[in-house]
């Protein structure tokens, strides 16, 4: 990396639809790392609003982020690593994730809104109607490069966007 710190963690970020769950997992197993879905983190309220059709609000999310971010600090702490597939749409909501570490990386998986609901219509077994995703693109705001994220498009193989995420990360090897 280019300050010289490997991260301990990785934010895979996005909107419902983009990939992050099936890109992370595969992340974590190409570099070694541990996989989490930050869908795991939501109290069952959310879960129950999104079933429902009712977009989360801020004040839904924060306990779910601050969760998030507890998870982060604590892999990091025993000097585990972790790749965690998180919306993060906004960039407070990123903040409450990173909280200006430096061993915290960003990565933004970047698709169109016709590419993420061709992808949605076609999923069964997700609480995220395809409803949401207009809303869920109107709350995105993509990361801006203060946050050093790394940005891949999501238009290609699952293997050729994680092969992408790696040569981007320049992590060092033990």
């Amino acid at each position: 990396m280019a300050d010289g710190q490997n991260p301990c963690a990785l934010v895979v970020m996005g909107v419902s639809g983009s990939g992050k769950s099936t890109i992370a997992d595969h992340l974590a197993v190409r570099i070694g790392w541990r996989f989490e879905d930050g869908d795991a983190f939501h109290p069952p309220s959310n879960v129950s609003k999104m079933h429902a059709g009712q977009p989360l609000t801020d004040e839904d999310r924060w306990p779910w982020l601050r969760a998030i971010a507890a998870e982060i600090d604590r892999t990091c702490k025993v000097s585990e690593r972790t790749v965690i597939a998180c919306s993060a749409l906004k960039r407070s909501y990123r903040d409450i994730l990173v909280h200006g570490r430096r061993d915290v990386r960003i990565v933004f998986l970047d698709g169109t809104l016709e590419l993420i609901a061709s992808r949605l219509i076609a999923r069964k077994d997700h609480f995220m109607p395809p409803e949401l995703l207009a809303s869920q693109f109107r709350t995105l705001e993509p990361p801006t490069p203060d946050e050093r994220p790394i940005t891949v498009a999501i238009d290609r193989p699952v293997e050729t966007i994680v092969e992408d995420i790696v040569s981007k990360l320049n992590l060092d090897r033990p």
